[in-house]
């Protein structure tokens, strides 16, 4: 009976050990967030292509050409989430229909 009852406890004892590590690894994450004291998000290279679409010689042809704001800091290029976003929706173009 008394071994039944220490099974049952290393279960126990387990699983919160489990929820102890999934709890830190969460707060982890958030305290390595990707935002600013300004609140805004920055993106990688790799982000933006991903996001874009498009390969990172293509996003580093729009920086060239000034199409796309950017911070580079030593050989780490970064962009503003919010500029990103600007420059998606300046290619914007309302629907409209052919009158026949």
């Amino acid at each position: 009976m008394n071994e039944l009852i220490f099974a049952d406890q290393e279960l126990e004892v387990g699983f919160i050990g489990k929820l102890d590590a999934l709890l830190e690894g969460i707060e982890r994450m958030d305290t390595n967030s990707k935002t600013s004291p300004s609140n805004e998000q920055f993106l990688t290279d790799k982000e933006v292509s991903a996001w874009l679409k498009v390969s990172r010689r293509t996003l580093q042809d729009y920086r060239n050409n000034g199409m796309v704001a950017y911070y580079q800091l030593g050989g780490k290029i970064l962009y503003k989430e919010s500029d990103i976003e600007r420059m998606v929706m300046s290619g914007y173009r309302n629907a409209y229909r052919l009158e026949t």
